[in-house]
C-alpha cells in the first residue's frame, strides 16, 4: 500500500500557482468605474508574497480603458476583455483572461413606437416601446402596461390593446421608475366596411407605395382618424405603420389592412429594378510598398492626392491628365505613420492632411500650398491640442463666416474647428465633444452640408450639429447640438461578437447628407482572426450602412439599409441618385438611391456596380480592402488599402435585344 502511494505522489505533479481575480463575473455600469483585484494563490490556496500583477486591455479599446493597477474606466455599453498577468522570481508567468461586461444604467426614459390613437369597438394593436438609460443606451426591460379603464381598453402583459366600449382612456407603461403614456379612444359607430386605394398599382421592386384607407360607419358616414394593421403576401418586402409598402421581389402582391373585424385589400405589381450595369476599369495606380489611404481630387485640375499608411509617411500628388496612365509626379514626406486623409479648399489654392503616429507626437494636420498643384509645399503645420492625432477632415466655406477645417481628434474625441482664413495660419475657432467619459468618446468623421455638421461619434451614433445653419443659432466659433440618432451597436452586431469573440470594433464610422437622408456607415471588425487561417484573405469586415431621415432633423429615424453579404461598409460618396462605396473586402460597389427609401436595399436589387479590387500584386496578395471612393465626371476614383488607385467607370445600361424576326 505504501509503494502505491509513493508511486501515486510521483505520478502527480504538485499543483501549480493560481490566479485568484475578484469579482468573479465582473460587471460595471456603463460610464461608471470598476476595481478588479487579483493575488496569486499556491498549491494549498494561501497567497503568493511578492507577486507583480498587472492588468491589461485585450480589446474593446473604444468601448473603455484598463489601468494596470486594475480600474477599469468604462466608456459604454458592451464587453472589455482583460489579461490579467502575474509574475514572480524565479516562477513561470501566469495569465488569465476574464471579461468585463458594461451594462446599461436604470431605466431612465420610455419611448412608444407609433399607435393608433382612434379605435372602434373590437379593433387591437400591439404597443411596441424601447427602454434607454439616463445616458440613452437601450435596455432590454419588458414594459408592464395598465389600463385607466380596462372596460373600455384592456391591454395583457404583451402589450396587446383591445377595444371593448366607447371612451377615452390612458395607457400607462412603467419600467421601475420609468414611465410613459398614451391616450386612447374609442369612437361610436360600428363599421360597415373599409376601402383600400394605393398610391400606384405598378412600380419597381424598392419603390415605395403608399395605401389610403377610408372607414364608414353602418349609415355610409367616413370615420376620421382610424388606423389599420397591415399585411402582404406573398414575397418578401416591408409595409410600415402608416401604410408604406416597399416589395422586394417583382410579382404580384396582395396588401390587407384590418381595423377590427372589417378588411380590404388591395393588388399591385412588381417588376425587377432592373439597375445593374457593366463596369470597366479605366486605369490602375498600383501601390504596394505601403497601405493606401484616402483619395481626394483637386476641384479644378486633372490632379489627385493620395495618402499612405502602415508607415508611408507621405502624401502623393498624381497626374490624372491621361486616365489610363495615372503617373506619381511629387510627394509630401512628413513624420506621420499615416496619411489617413486629404482635402482642398474649394479654390484649390491650398490642402490639408492629416497626421496619425508621429514619433515625436506632433500629430496634427500639415497645409499645403498649391500655387504649383502636381508639386504641393508645406507651408505650415497645426497641432494645437492635437497631439493624440487626427483620422480626419472636411473643409466647408460659408459666404459668412469663410473657410473652416472640421476635423477630429483622435485623444479626447473632440471635434476642432479650425479657422482657415488665412490658410498657413491656422487658428482654432471652436472644440466641442459629447457628455460621456473620455474612455469611450471617439469621433471618427465628418460631414458637413448647409450650415450643419454630421459627425460620426462611434459609441454616440450620429450627432448633428448647427455650425452656420441657423437652426439653433449655432455657428463655427460657437458649435450647437441639433439632435442624435443613438442605436444598439451591441445588439446589431451580436453575430460578430460569437463569430470572434467580445472586444470587437464596432461604431459609427461615415456619414453623408443626401437630400432628406443621411446615410451612415458601421466599421465592424471581429477581435480575432480566423484560427488556423493562413492569410489574410480568410478575414473579413462587417457592418451596416443605415439610411437615416432627417425630414424631421429634431428627430432622425432610420428608414433602410444595406448590408452586404460579404464583407463590410467604409467610406461612401453620393452623386446624383448614386451612392458608391468602399466595402473593404466586398470591393467597390454602386447603389442606386433613387425615390424614396425604405426596408432592405440590397434585398430590392438597388445594386449596380461591383467591382472585386484584389490584386495578386499588391501590397497584400489576392485580397480587396477597399477604402473609399471620390467621383467626378462619371469615373470613380477609387482607393483600395491594399492594391492602391482604381480608375472605374459605371458603363450605360445595355440596350435591350430585341427579338429575331424568324421568317
Amino acid at each position: 500500500m505504501l509503494i502505491a502511494l509513493l508511486a501515486l505522489s510521483i505520478a502527480q505533479p504538485p499543483r501549480a500557482a493560481t490566479l485568484e481575480i475578484s469579482p468573479a463575473n465582473p460587471i460595471v455600469v456603463a460610464e461608471d468605474t470598476l476595481r478588479l483585484r487579483a493575488r496569486v494563490l499556491d498549491a494549498n490556496g494561501q497567497p503568493v508574497p511578492g507577486a507583480s500583477i498587472r492588468f491589461i486591455a485585450a480589446g474593446g479599446r473604444f468601448e473603455g480603458e484598463v489601468q494596470p493597477d486594475g480600474l477599469v474606466k468604462s466608456g459604454s455599453t458592451g464587453t472589455l476583455p482583460v489579461t490579467v498577468v502575474a509574475q514572480m522570481a524565479g516562477q513561470p508567468t501566469i495569465t488569465q483572461r476574464i471579461e468585463v461586461r458594461m451594462v446599461p444604467g436604470p431605466a431612465a426614459s420610455i419611448a412608444l413606437d407609433a399607435a393608433p390613437t382612434r379605435l372602434v369597438s373590437g379593433q387591437r394593436f400591439v404597443l411596441v416601446a424601447s427602454v434607454k438609460s439616463a445616458a440613452g443606451d437601450k435596455r432590454d426591460d419588458r414594459v408592464q402596461w395598465t389600463s385607466s379603464n380596462p372596460a373600455v381598453v384592456a391591454v395583457n402583459a404583451d402589450g396587446l390593446v383591445e377595444a371593448k366600449a366607447t371612451g377615452r382612456v390612458t395607457l400607462t407603461g412603467r419600467v421601475d421608475r420609468a414611465t410613459v403614456t398614451h391616450a386612447v379612444q374609442v369612437v361610436a359607430g360600428r363599421l360597415s366596411g373599409i376601402t383600400l386605394s394605393p398610391s400606384a398599382k405598378e412600380a419597381r421592386t424598392g419603390d415605395v407605395i403608399r395605401f389610403a384607407v377610408t372607414a364608414k360607419d353602418a349609415a355610409g358616414k367616413p370615420i376620421a382618424g382610424l388606423t389599420p394593421s397591415w399585411s402582404f403576401s406573398p414575397g418578401q418586402g416591408v409595409i410600415d405603420a402608416d401604410g408604406a409598402f416597399t416589395g422586394y421581389d417583382g410579382g404580384t402582391y396582395v396588401i390587407t389592412a384590418t381595423i377590427g373585424t372589417q378588411s380590404a385589400q388591395a393588388v399591385v405589381r412588381l417588376t425587377p429594378r432592373d439597375v445593374r450595369r457593366p463596369a470597366t476599369v479605366v486605369g490602375r495606380l498600383p501601390r504596394t510598398g505601403f497601405t493606401t489611404e484616402e483619395v481626394w481630387l483637386h476641384p479644378t485640375r486633372e490632379i489627385a492626392y493620395l495618402g499612405t499608411g502602415s508607415g508611408g509617411d507621405r502624401m502623393f500628388t498624381i497626374d490624372i491628365t491621361d486616365k489610363s496612365k495615372p503617373v506619381v509626379t511629387d510627394s509630401i514626406v512628413e513624420n506621420t505613420r499615416r496619411v489617413n486623409d486629404i482635402m482642398t479648399n474649394p479654390a484649390g489654392t491650398h490642402l490639408v492632411f492629416t497626421r496619425e503616429g508621429a514619433s515625436d507626437r506632433k500629430n496634427g494636420i500639415v497645409i499645403a500650398s498649391l500655387d504649383d498643384a502636381l508639386h504641393p509645399k508645406k507651408c505650415a503645420d497645426f497641432t494645437e491640442g492635437l497631439t493624440g492625432g487626427v483620422h480626419s477632415t472636411f473643409v466647408y466655406k460659408q459666404e459668412k463666416y469663410g473657410t473652416h477645417i472640421y476635423l477630429t481628434n483622435d485623444g479626447t474625441g473632440a471635434i476642432h474647428i479650425i479657422d482657415w482664413n488665412n490658410p498657413c495660419q491656422p487658428k482654432t475657432a471652436a472644440v466641442w465633444k459629447t457628455p460621456r467619459p473620455d474612455a469611450g468618446r471617439s469621433l471618427h468623421d465628418i460631414d458637413v452640408q448647409d450650415g450643419l455638421a454630421y459627425l460620426s461619434y462611434w459609441n454616440d451614433g450620429l450627432v448633428i450639429l448647427d455650425i452656420g445653419n441657423g437652426i439653433k443659432g449655432g455657428s463655427p466659433s460657437n458649435p450647437q447640438l441639433v439632435s442624435q440618432y443613438k442605436y444598439d451597436l451591441n445588439d446589431m452586431y451580436r453575430q460578430v461578437e460569437a463569430a470572434g469573440g467580445p472586444g470587437f470594433i464596432r461604431g459609427t464610422h461615415t456619414a453623408w447628407r443626401h437630400k432628406n437622408y443621411v446615410f451612415i456607415a458601421d466599421e465592424v471588425f471581429p477581435s480575432a482572426p480566423v484560427k488556423g487561417a493562413k492569410d489574410a484573405s480568410a478575414g473579413r469586415a462587417y457592418g451596416r450602412l443605415q439610411v437615416i431621415d432627417v425630414s424631421d432633423i429634431s428627430k432622425p429615424k432610420s428608414v433602410a439599409f444595406y448590408e452586404p453579404e460579404y464583407g463590410g461598409v467604409h467610406n461612401v460618396y453620393v452623386a446624383g441618385d448614386t451612392l458608391y462605396m468602399g466595402a473593404y473586402n466586398a470591393g467597390f460597389r454602386a447603389f442606386d438611391i433613387s425615390g424614396e427609401l425604405r426596408g432592405d436595399l440590397r434585398a430590392q436589387q438597388r445594386e449596380m456596380v461591383h467591382v472585386n479590387t484584389a490584386d495578386m500584386d499588391g501590397y497584400v496578395k489576392n485580397a480587396a480592402m477597399t477604402w473609399g471612393v471620390v467621383v467626378r465626371n462619371g469615373l470613380a476614383y477609387v482607393n483600395d488599402m491594399y492594391n492602391g488607385l482604381w480608375i472605374v467607370r459605371m458603363e450605360p445600361k445595355p440596350e435591350p435585344k430585341k427579338n429575331a424576326i424568324v421568317p
